[in-house]
């Protein structure tokens, strides 16, 4: 095929002939590897092709420089050439078809006897494989059969040698326990040997082994010494449960082993006594080493309590000088009293040293014993049952409550304080020591052990001193009113007000009540580790601030009560009757204006008072709902019996409160008459019918009534508020519209006296309207209407109340008080009127 292609190469024009004279062959070899059967044909046309291909190219180059104007300009060839080609040109217009057609019949006819030779190829293949396969399943059923044979070998090689390895199992343990049996039959005899010793004669230890006296096998002699009494115990105890049947025989015996018992014992307290000094001597000279050892071999005294007890007892710690310079370090002087911040100081850095000391003991204990956690929980014991009780009884002296220290020298405040410094700070001392390891020791219990005679009667201890500070609060506030009076000295009546100013009812005083009960609950919060106890001990305490505040603003209220009271008596005292000189008459109406002074005074006095009540209830009030409604809420009902505690404790002072309103409202009426009897003229509601123009301005009394009420009603004013203020205003308005009606009620009126009234009750209108009371307006406007009556002729009463029927009665006695009343015969008019009223 090669020789084929350069052929083709080189005589690129008779590429059939040569091909003809040397026809194509194919070889298998050209199929294998990478074999394509379109790169073998395309190889195979592009060696013809080519040839064609370059003689038609110089063919229309050649027609193309001959006949370059044969073509038309649109592409079409000249009907002269295309006659020449439609003559027709007898050689064909692909010269190598049958040269191609050739050459694919042979390679066809090849490739099919290629196909032959390979079909033949494979079958034999087939048959040898299937040959090669037959011998290869023959020798795999031969080795299958080996291994069997070999795996059925090998398994009863396994038998055999699990077999032998049982019987030298079987045959180890026999030897094992025949060599134990050997092993306890030795120790066995000679603990019989060592039994026989100390069973010789009671209290004789000088002619046993030397084993017993050996230093250097100490832990060996007191292993065996604590065997030796326990089988010889045990062996008491069951002869003494056997039945007596040879009672002799074991009498003697008994008395045999009784007597080995008390030799062991001897013998063991002597050497636990050796063993001890050995470690106490180790001890001083810091031998860890023989510390540990020695504590390993008590151990088996007891289970080493002895050295665990000894070991703590011997803590310089524990030294009668230590405690002493505790007690030193902590209250100081004898004479001076301890303060609470200095006992907490003191206490912080007393137990800080504690929890340093036992935290470096814990270090040594750790090296040393055996079971460090039980020396630990010894050694923390010893600290809470001995050195901090000795401390505590020095600070926590408990006083009488029945003759309580005075507060110049702490009172009951102080213990209550140092109580819980000292409960605080040693809680605190044993989370340390709890942290520091205590073993299974609860720390925290004996803390509470500590306490626990304190926190029995802690709840009597905080009412009793709340009533003791409270007790002495109010002396001092006593001894500062008489100093107050006694400084002022005695200057007449008026000095009675300066008096009541000084024992006003104070919010700082009952800011005081209220800080001291917060500090006895944050005590009960320290105290009462249940929420259910802290709420059982929160009450009483809040119980105590209510009957303080109550006593305290119901007797503040009760003295301002009592300046109205006097001024009352004032009042009363001056009251004279009328034929009376001028002097006399002038006395009198300057002791009546003292009078009024000092009842305005008192007036003011109890507003203030009442105020002040006001602000101290709101306090408590604001108290309770953010620092004790909380506490009290996990026990059922608490907070509502709470609240009704609160509103009975303060029903005292609200009655007081009550009391002295009412006074106030007589103490101001009775000026409001004082005043319009004595300003009020006659002939202001009579003025003569002269033809001038009448006085419009309200009567002198009017003005002094209203600028009288506008000055003293300012207090009420600012210490009122809500429904208390609109209580008292409506109650003064309707005293005041009563009072004018019966003051009025004493002169008769003209015409231009009933305008002078109608301006009056305008006036008077126009100043209650700031009461913001609708009831005491209406009484005023209708007051305007039935001054009407004053004012209109006498024929036009009847047609005055027609749409005002209710108000027929009150206008008849007003009608009865105009001038022409008798004159006019208004009488008997108005009755055929008005029959139905």
């Amino acid at each position: 095929m090669k020789e084929s292609r350069s052929r083709g190469r080189s005589n690129k024009t008779s590429i059939s002939s040569s091909n003809d004279s040397q026809p194509l062959v194919l070889n298998i070899e050209d199929f294998k590897g990478g074999f394509s059967f379109d790169a073998l044909f395309g190889n195979l046309v592009n060696e013809l092709l080519p040839s064609f291909q370059d003689e038609e190219s110089e063919s229309a180059e050649g027609h193309s420089n001959n006949s370059g104007n044969d073509t038309l300009p649109n592409g079409n060839i000249k009907s002269s050439e295309a006659g020449k080609w439609s003559q027709g040109d007898s050689s064909p217009s692909f010269p190598e078809v049958d040269a191609l057609l050739s050459l694919f019949k042979n390679s066809c006819t090849q490739l099919v006897d290629l196909q032959k030779q390979i079909d033949g190829r494979l079958d034999n293949l087939k048959k040898e494989v299937a040959s090669q396969d037959s011998k290869h399943r023959k020798t795999l059923t031969e080795l299958e059969k080996g291994v069997d044979g070999l795996f059925e070998s090998f398994a009863r090689l396994d038998s055999r040698i699990s077999s032998v390895g049982q019987t030298a199992a079987k045959i180890g343990d026999h030897l094992q326990s025949a060599d134990a049996q050997r092993d306890t039959a030795s120790q066995t005899m000679e603990l019989i040997k060592y039994l026989m010793e100390f069973n010789s004669s009671p209290g004789d230890l000088m002619e046993l082994s030397p084993l017993f006296s050996d230093d250097s096998r100490v832990a060996e002699a007191a292993s065996i010494a604590q065997k030796l009494r326990s089988f010889a115990e045990e062996d008491i105890g069951r002869r003494q449960n056997m039945t007596v049947s040879s009672a002799e025989g074991n009498a003697t015996a008994s008395r045999g082993l009784e007597v080995a018992v008390a030799n062991l014992q001897e013998y063991c307290n002597e050497l636990e006594n050796r063993l001890l000094s050995r470690f106490d001597a180790a001890s001083q000279r810091r031998e860890l080493s023989t510390m540990a050892e020695c504590a390993k071999i008590l151990s088996q005294f007891n289970k080493g309590t002895s050295a665990m007890q000894h070991y703590v007892g011997l803590r310089p710690m524990f030294d009668v000088e230590v405690m002493n310079s505790d007690t030193a370090l902590l209250l100081g002087d004898q004479d001076s009293q301890p303060s609470p911040s200095n006992v907490s100081r003191g206490l912080s850095s007393l137990y800080k040293d504690i929890t340093d000391t036992v935290r470096k003991e814990a270090a040594t204990i750790t090296a040393v014993f055996p079971s460090p956690n039980d020396v630990m929980s010894i050694l923390v014991q010893r600290v809470m049952e001995d050195r901090v009780p000795k401390l505590l009884e020095k600070l926590l002296e408990k006083p009488s409550l029945s003759n309580p220290p005075p507060l110049e020298e702490g009172g009951l405040l102080l213990y209550l304080r140092l109580l819980a410094v000292a409960y605080e700070k040693t809680q605190e001392l044993a989370r340390d020591l709890h942290g520091v390891g205590c073993g299974d020791l609860d720390v925290e219990g004996l803390t509470e052990s500590l306490f626990s005679p304190h926190k029995d009667m802690y709840i009597e201890y905080e009412q009793a001193s709340l009533k003791q500070l409270y007790k002495a609060k109010m002396e001092e506030l006593r001894a500062e009113n008489q100093l107050s009076s006694e400084s002022s000295g005695s200057i007449g009546r008026s000095k009675g007000s300066s008096i009541q100013s000084s024992q006003q009812i104070s919010v700082t005083v009952v800011t005081e009540f209220v800080r001291w009960n917060e500090e006895a609950i944050t005590r009960c919060s320290l105290f009462s580790s249940q929420s259910t106890t802290l709420a059982a001990n929160v009450k009483p305490m809040f119980t105590c601030l209510l009957d303080q505040v109550s006593q305290y603003t119901t007797e503040g209220l009760e003295r301002a009560r009592d300046g109205l009271t006097e001024a009352a008596a004032l009042r009363e005292r001056f009251v004279l009757g009328t034929n009376l000189s001028r002097r006399v008459a002038a006395a009198a109406a300057s002791a009546a204006e003292a009078a009024a002074a000092a009842g305005e005074s008192s007036f003011r006095s109890f507003m203030v008072a009442v105020q002040r009540c006001g602000s101290s209830v709101a306090i408590v009030q604001q108290y309770f709902s953010n620092s004790i409604a909380r506490l009290l809420l996990p026990v059922d009902g608490a907070h509502a019996a709470a609240c009704e505690e609160m509103s009975t404790a303060m029903s005292s002072a609200e009655g007081a409160a009550y009391k002295g309103l009412q006074q106030c409202i007589e103490t101001v009426m009775a000026e409001v008459e004082r005043l319009l009897s004595a300003e009020q003229k006659a002939t202001e509601y009579r003025s003569p019918d002269d033809g001038l123009i009448p006085d419009h301005r309200p009567t002198t009394a009017c003005t002094r009534v209203v600028a009288y009420l506008s000055r003293v009603l300012e207090a009420a004013f600012t210490a009122l508020d809500g429904l208390n203020k609109q209580a008292f205003l409506t109650e003064l308005g309707n005293r005041l519209h009563k009072g004018l009606i019966n003051h009025w009620q004493k002169f008769t009126f003209n015409p231009s006296g009933g305008l002078r009234l109608k301006r009056d009750i305008t006036e008077y209108g126009e100043f209650v309207r700031s009461f913001n009371a609708p009831s005491v307006d209406e009484k005023f406007e209708l007051l305007g209407i039935m001054a009407n009556v004053f004012i209109v002729a006498p024929e036009s009463l009847s047609s005055l109340f027609e749409g005002t029927p209710s108000l027929r009665k009150d206008a008849q006695k007003f009608v009865q008080l105009r001038e022409d009343y008798k004159s006019a015969k208004l009488a008997s008019k108005l009755s055929s009127l008005w029959p139905s009223s």
